[in-house]
């Protein structure tokens, strides 16, 4: 297990429901069971605060804490331009991801192929939320 993915996801500032959300998305990985919440408030298209729940493994944790952190104070319009390269990523053979992005290359990696649905997973119910 990699020191760098339990760092990670031991971030749990998120980890949290926000009450008087504006958007809300619960997911399921039918592959592994990983069950995923969350809950934003959005303001004239910005993400202002982002809160998740999860019951699920390291790698769907690591990878929605990071994705909480990175969100507060996006537009949604850059937030689908991440989804989309997440999503995608392993399909496209991309190596990496670009400049703004960067930071989650630590978590996709082909190394991570077989993790594949656990790492996207929090993209899948971010989009869901936001109906992109």
């Amino acid at each position: 297990m990699d020191l760098e993915l339990l760092k990670i996801a031991s971030n749990t500032e998120n980890h949290k429901i926000i009450n008087n959300h504006t958007h809300i998305s619960k997911q399921k990985n039918p592959l592994c069971g990983d069950e995923m919440e969350i809950s934003l408030k959005v303001k004239n298209e910005k993400i202002v605060d982002f809160g998740y729940r999860c019951k699920s493994c390291i790698y769907c944790q690591a990878a929605v804490s990071l994705l909480s952190r990175k969100s507060i104070n996006k537009s949604v319009t850059k937030m689908k331009e991440l989804i989309n390269l997440a999503v995608y990523f392993f399909e496209k053979n991309n190596n990496t991801f670009q400049k703004e992005w960067s930071v989650f290359n630590k978590l996709f990696d082909k190394k991570n192929l077989s993790r594949k649905e656990c790492l996207i997973l929090p993209f899948k119910t971010l989009s869901k939320a936001l109906k992109l």
